[in-house]
């Protein structure tokens, strides 16, 4: 499928935006449903999440690739997929996608629509949770695409479902994903304050996933 780059970027736009509606929006939903059951709560946001997840990169996917999150875009960029300035539009699309998709859920949920979080997600254990949750996706990612290249949405999914369960800090991932949560003082948030320790540990997890590309020669 022959796309334009202002297809692409939109595709990211749009992806991300959805993508932060169904993490906010499920979070606000399972929060107010499971009558302070945190455990629930959880459950239904990383339901909701990895099924969303499936649909967005199995329809957007051909399009943009449907990376929605700008640690991926830089590893596709050190395999030659995107060029910098393809990379730059695509993360600028995907955390703007992302602050929007947020600010439309509070409308949906008829809450203000300018927030700032007070959740704390801070500290080394969380960091290193951070670190390995987005080396973790990345692995997925390129190593679906060796070897099972049509089922990169399933897995996507069940590994970004697995990792709201087995990481301390929920399997953020995602630096654009990040900084938008930062927009919602909801279930799903995170105190700006905090939001520059995970994107560190994001890219560091980026980094290396392009340092082992460029050893592989891909």
């Amino acid at each position: 499928m022959t796309t334009t780059a202002a297809q692409r970027i939109a595709a990211e736009f749009a992806g991300t935006g959805l993508l932060l509606a169904i993490v906010v929006g499920s979070g606000i939903m399972g929060e107010t449903l499971a009558a302070g059951n945190a455990a629930v709560a959880l459950l239904g946001n990383s339901i909701a999440t990895g099924a969303g997840l499936y649909v967005l990169i199995t329809v957007l996917g051909p399009i943009s690739g449907a990376h929605f999150n700008p640690a991926v875009s830089l590893t596709f960029w050190r395999t030659g997929e995107l060029t910098l300035g393809l990379l730059a539009a695509y993360v600028a699309a995907q955390v703007a996608g992302g602050i929007i998709g947020v600010w439309i859920t509070h409308l949906m949920f008829d809450l203000p629509l300018l927030q700032a979080s007070e959740k704390v997600r801070s500290g080394v254990p969380q960091w290193i949770s951070e670190c390995l949750a987005t080396g973790v996706l990345l692995a997925t990612i390129h190593l679906g695409l060796r070897n099972a290249a049509e089922r990169v949405p399933l897995l996507v999914a069940l590994i970004v479902t697995a990792g709201y369960w087995f990481t301390a800090s929920t399997f953020f991932a995602n630096p654009a994903v990040t900084i938008a949560r930062a927009f919602s003082n909801t279930f799903a948030g995170i105190q700006p304050a905090d939001v520059a320790g995970f994107i560190a540990a994001q890219l560091l997890a980026a980094a290396i996933g392009c340092a082992l590309l460029a050893r592989r020669g891909t």
